[in-house]
Formats: structure tokens, C-alpha cells, sequence
């Protein structure tokens, strides 16, 4: 019988799927021999600095990470993927708990291709493949300091005069916002509300355009920050789509990024019971294993309770959005059962290794102090609730 019970580690507490198939399993494999040479070795180091080389973008490019999805005519791996691909590379840069690699590299997944659709033929071989080659790197400058969630009321501006664009505003918490070399950004070039906005790719060296760290919200990566627009020139060709059309690409994108978020969120849990299960079965206490007291088996199964009651509902949505449906508000209350999902577990687990957890050396205390951000980032529970209930009709 005792062949029959599951691997209590990080592959074994993701629950079976009937979607999962042999290519997904090379596809994580690929990946976690990349992350495992090249970033895991390096990330203490990396957190400290709270940076990295830009020579990852380029060995990504190489390993086959950056191009994943795209058209192997602009120098990518090809299109035949579905969002499990996308689920799953989250899952193996979260699995080392650290969150100081993914979010630049995976940017361009959002930020690309609406450039590729909708941009001027010019700008593929000017942003995307020296994007895709690791050459150069993009960031999807939404959020604003007046409001994330709430696309309708950004307030940078793009205002037309002649062949040009004077764009004017901010943005934050911006991921590579720093280092980027182009920037697809929400701008207003019409009236109030999503009606009004527009996708443009500004360039990072214009005139006009200054970058900073946010102190104090870094996530341990410097590169995340704010994007100030001063009386900045752009072409009209550098407009992505149609004029003040731009908020159903944004939409698009943002169901990318909420499976990206959702799929980091669960691999973080995951990671966590792991750590505190093999904790409890080596640290001995009143003369036993932490493990053989009811108490921590009880903490233990809730936490791989709800983990599972999670994927299932992952799964299912996943499933829904393959069949060409867009269920929002199962997207969106999933999102939230994730991230709590991911509180009650990096709380629970660190509870586990108690002492042990405050070590700095081990990835329940990277994974604690990352929680938060999920909540928020990608939008706040409260919001996703209420976009819930709108979508269902209450």
C-alpha cells in the first residue's frame, strides 16, 4: 500500500490532471533545467541585489524560454501551445519561491503581442525580434498611480498633433520598468472611460521619459517601478491598433496575466507544504516527530485541501477558455481562491518550521513575504469580487 501514496514533494502535490499531457511534461522539464543552471544557484545572490544580468534574457532566448508561443519566423519556438504552457512556466520559476526573475522575463508575453497583431509590419523586426532574442526588453506600462483596476479612469494622455502623439502622465509598480527599451502603454486619447484608451509603443530613450524604483514595494527587484511621461514625442505609426480602441486588447491581456499570477500562486503553496512537511518528519519534539502530532497532520491536510479544491477549479477554467469560452468571473473568483489559497499556506507552513522559518536560507521565508503582492497585483480581491458579481448579472 505504501507505493500507492503520493509524493509529498512539489510534483507530487500538484493533484492529477486529465488535460496534462507528454508535451506539457517536456515543456516543464525544459524549463526546470534552465531555472535549476541558471537562476536557482544565483537567486540568493540576485535577491541581495535585487537584480540580475541581463545575460539571463539572452541564455532564456537560447534555452528556448523567451520564444515560447511565438512565430518561429521572429525567432520563436512556434504557436502550438495552449495556457498550460504559460501555467506551467510560472509554476517552475515560483517553485523556488522568489518572484525576482519571473515577472521581467514573462512581460513581453503581454506586452508583444498586440505589437505583433495589430503594429506596423517595421516593428517586427524592430521590437519583436530583438525582443524574442533576448536583445531587448519591454515592459506593459497600465497601472497608474491614481489606480490600477480601474482602466477607466487612467489619466496619462496622448494627444494628436499632426503625425504626433504628446504624451503626458505616469505610471507604477511596472514590472522591468527600469531596464525596458520599449514600453506598450495605455494612453487616453479620447474621453472618459475604456472608450477612450489607446495602446501605444513608446520607446524607453525619447525625450521626456524618466524611470525609477518604487522604494519600499521592489519585490525584491529594482527593475519594478514608475514610468514618468513629460511632454513626450511619438509617431502616430507607433499607435497599436485602433484609436481609442485599446481597452479589448488590455482585457486580453490581463486574462494572460491572471492565469500567469494564479498559476505562480498555487506553485508558491505548493513549495510551502512541501517545505513544512519535510520539516515536520525530521525535527523531533516532547519525543516525537512534529508530523505524528494530530495538530500539525491537521494543518498539513487543510492546507492540501484547499490546494486541490484550487487546481480542480483551475483546471476546469482552463478547460472552459480552451472551448473558446471567456468566463470571467470564474476567472476572476479563481484568482482570488488562489491567493487565499496562497496566504493560508505560507502563514500555516511557516507556523510549521517556526524558528527554522526565520533562517533567511529556506523558501518559506521568500514565500511569506511575496504572498501579499498576489493579492494585489494583477487585481485586489475586492475589485475581482465585485467584477465577479458583475459578470453575473447581480
Amino acid at each position: 500500500m505504501a507505493a500507492d501514496k503520493p509524493a509529498l514533494d512539489f510534483d507530487g502535490l500538484r493533484p492529477p490532471s486529465p488535460f496534462l499531457t507528454p508535451v506539457h511534461d517536456a515543456w516543464r522539464q525544459q524549463l526546470r533545467a534552465f531555472v535549476e543552471q541558471e537562476i536557482n544557484p544565483n537567486l540568493k545572490a540576485w535577491e541581495a541585489a535585487s537584480t540580475f544580468p541581463d545575460e539571463v534574457y539572452t541564455k532564456a532566448a537560447a534555452a528556448g524560454v523567451l520564444g515560447m508561443g511565438f512565430d518561429t519566423k521572429l525567432g520563436g519556438t512556434g504557436e502550438d501551445i495552449d495556457l498550460y504552457h504559460r501555467i506551467i512556466f510560472a509554476e517552475e520559476f515560483f517553485r523556488m519561491g522568489s518572484g525576482v526573475v519571473f515577472a521581467d522575463l514573462a512581460t513581453h508575453w503581454i506586452a508583444l503581442p498586440p505589437i505583433i497583431s495589430f503594429g506596423p509590419a517595421e516593428m517586427l523586426d524592430r521590437v519583436a525580434r530583438p525582443v524574442l532574442a533576448g536583445e531587448k526588453k519591454m515592459a506593459f506600462a497600465v497601472t497608474e498611480p491614481s489606480g490600477g483596476s480601474d482602466v477607466g479612469a487612467f489619466q496619462t494622455t496622448a494627444e494628436k498633433r499632426g503625425d504626433t502623439y504628446v504624451v503626458n502622465g505616469g505610471k507604477t509598480l511596472i514590472s522591468g520598468a527600469t531596464r525596458a527599451d520599449f514600453m506598450l502603454t495605455a494612453v487616453r486619447t479620447g474621453g472618459p472611460g475604456v472608450g477612450g484608451l489607446s495602446l501605444l509603443l513608446i520607446e524607453a530613450d525619447r525625450a521626456g521619459v524618466s524611470t525609477k524604483s518604487v522604494e519600499g514595494l521592489e519585490w525584491y527587484n529594482r527593475n519594478n517601478g514608475s514610468i514618468t511621461f513629460h511632454n513626450v514625442e511619438v509617431p502616430a505609426a507607433n499607435l497599436i491598433g485602433v484609436e481609442n480602441r485599446g481597452f479589448a486588447g488590455l482585457a486580453n491581456q490581463f486574462n494572460i496575466e491572471r492565469f500567469s499570477g494564479i498559476s505562480a500562486t498555487l506553485a508558491m503553496a505548493r513549495t510551502a507544504i512541501a517545505e513544512a512537511i519535510s520539516w515536520a518528519r525530521e525535527r523531533q519534539t516532547f519525543g516525537q516527530r512534529l508530523i505524528d502530532h494530530q495538530t500539525i497532520r491537521q494543518k498539513i491536510v487543510q492546507m492540501i485541501q484547499r490546494l486541490n479544491a484550487a487546481y480542480a477549479y483551475m483546471d476546469i477554467v482552463v478547460w472552459r477558455f480552451h472551448r473558446g469560452e471567456t468566463p470571467v468571473a470564474d476567472l476572476a473568483m479563481l484568482k482570488v481562491q488562489a491567493t487565499t489559497t496562497l496566504e493560508h499556506c505560507a502563514r500555516e507552513s511557516l507556523q510549521v518550521l517556526g524558528g527554522r522559518a526565520y533562517t533567511g536560507d529556506n523558501r518559506v521565508e521568500r514565500i511569506y513575504r511575496e504572498a501579499r503582492i498576489f493579492v494585489i497585483g494583477g487585481g485586489s480581491e475586492e475589485i475581482l469580487r465585485d467584477l465577479a458579481g458583475r459578470q453575473l448579472g447581480f
